[in-house]
C-alpha cells in the first residue's frame, strides 16, 4: 500500500546482498548490544483484517514459541531473491531506510518490514543496535513474481549455468 509520508526506491542487487550480509552478521554476532524490537500491535491493525496482523501471523506461525527468538531465525533465512523494495519514511529523515522482503510460509505469502539502527546512527544511552521489525504479517494482496526485482534475474542466471 503506498503511502504519501513514504519514498520507495529498489537498490541494486549488490547493495541489497550487502544490506542482508551485515543484517544476518549482526543478528549471528551474539552479544547482548543488538535488540529486536517487534512492533507486535500497530495502529493501522485497528482496521485490518486480523489475519493480516503481525500477532495473529505470528501466533500461527510459530505457536508457543519465543516470538523474537524465533523472528531472528527467520531473518536469517532472508536472501536476496525475497527482496522487494528500500522505503524511506520521510516523517523521519533521521531514520535508516527500511528493507520490505516477501516469503512463503505455509503455501502463505508473508510480507516482511524491517529497519536496522546502528549505534552510529541515533542518540542511545544504553549502547545498543536496534533490529525493528515492523510488519511480518500475512500479505494482503498475493506476491506476483515482478514484486521480486531479483527473482527473475535469478532464475535466469540458473537457466545459463
Amino acid at each position: 500500500m503506498a503511502s504519501a509520508f513514504e519514498a520507495k526506491k529498489i537498490e541494486s542487487r549488490f547493495d541489497v546482498r550487502t544490506y542482508i550480509d551485515r543484517l544476518k552478521y549482526l543478528l549471528q554476532k551474539g552479544d547482548n548490544n543488538v535488540r529486536i524490537i517487534f512492533q507486535r500491535d500497530r495502529k493501522i491493525d485497528d482496521t485490518r483484517n486480523i489475519k493480516h496482523t503481525n500477532r495473529y501471523t505470528i501466533m500461527a506461525l510459530f505457536p508457543n514459541e519465543d516470538e523474537v527468538e524465533a523472528l531472528k531465525r527467520e531473518l536469517l533465512t532472508i536472501d536476496v531473491d525475497d527482496y522487494i523494495e528500500t522505503v524511506r519514511d520521510k516523517r523521519y529523515p533521521d531514520r535508516s531506510e527500511m528493507r520490505v522482503f516477501g516469503k512463503k510460509y505455509i503455501e502463505k505469502d508473508v510480507y516482511i518490514k524491517i529497519r536496522v539502527e546502528l549505534l552510529s546512527n541515533i542518540a542511545s544511552s544504553a549502547g545498543y543496535d536496534y533490529l525493528y521489525v515492523m510488519s511480518f504479517h500475512f500479505a494482503e494482496e498475493s506476491f506476483v513474481k515482478t514484486n521480486f526485482p531479483y527473482r527473475q534475474e535469478q532464475i535466469n542466471e540458473n537457466i545459463e549455468k
